[in-house]
């Protein structure tokens, strides 16, 4: 799942987003409010942590501008104002959640799942393609009731196409998603990758999930043949 974090605070949003990738979580950062709202609304995110006090547009701002274009994704607002007509205000703005500095990475992990939870019915705990089960919370995989073992990067490629199962996905979208780096255009890393989820999702079975669309990307849909 692909989160952005808006902060400014140099020492914070690297601590937050090192934790957050530890936890398999793929993690764009924004130093300020207008290259946050800028990302917010060019990519599709899971998530959004956002704090208020931000150089160049303040939070709040950054708040209502994303809601006036996308109601669903889930707003965690992460900022040292603790006042009660601020949490009021930007609750009314459209924040989902509400932390206050300083916190701990505990708390905070908790926090973005129970929102992650609570997201739209795309964004729920568990997601299944025929007999794929895929359990965001607990991170396991299970194909046909039996449990599928795989590396953190293999998760977060199952986890995106099957976030959009039945979407064609091209294998830049797939870099931009799942790895936090440019690989200036090479995309064979992804071909690697699909070949290792096929070795572990697919070859043991006979019904075929994963297909490959020749000269566009990949897809996994329930009516995939082998």
């Amino acid at each position: 799942m692909r989160i952005l974090l808006v902060e400014d605070e140099t020492k914070v949003s690297s601590f937050v987003a090192r934790r957050l990738m530890a936890e398999r979580f793929a993690v764009d950062v924004a130093p300020d409010g207008q290259s946050g709202l800028e990302l917010a609304t060019t990519y599709a995110y899971d998530l959004i942590i956002l704090d208020l006090m931000l150089p160049k547009m303040d939070g709040s701002q950054v708040l209502r501008r994303v809601r006036s274009q996308n109601d669903h994704v889930p707003v965690l607002i992460l900022t040292a104002r603790d006042a009660v007509a601020d949490k009021v205000g930007n609750f009314e703005a459209g924040a989902d959640d509400y932390l206050t500095k300083p916190f701990s990475f505990a708390e905070l992990l908790v926090r973005v799942k129970a929102l992650l939870r609570r997201g739209p019915v795309s964004r729920s705990s568990v997601v299944r393609v025929g007999d794929l089960e895929l359990d965001r919370l607990s991170q396991q995989v299970k194909r046909a009731g039996k449990r599928v073992e795989l590396t953190s990067k293999e998760y977060s490629l199952l986890e995106y196409l099957m976030s959009n199962a039945g979407r064609v996905l091209s294998r830049t979208m797939i870099i931009e998603h799942v790895w936090d780096q440019s690989f200036d255009g090479i995309t064979n890393i992804v071909d690697v990758y699909v070949r290792h989820l096929r070795n572990k999702v697919d070859d043991p079975y006979e019904h075929k999930l994963i297909r490959t669309v020749r000269g566009v990307g990949y897809t996994i849909s329930n009516g995939a043949q082998p």
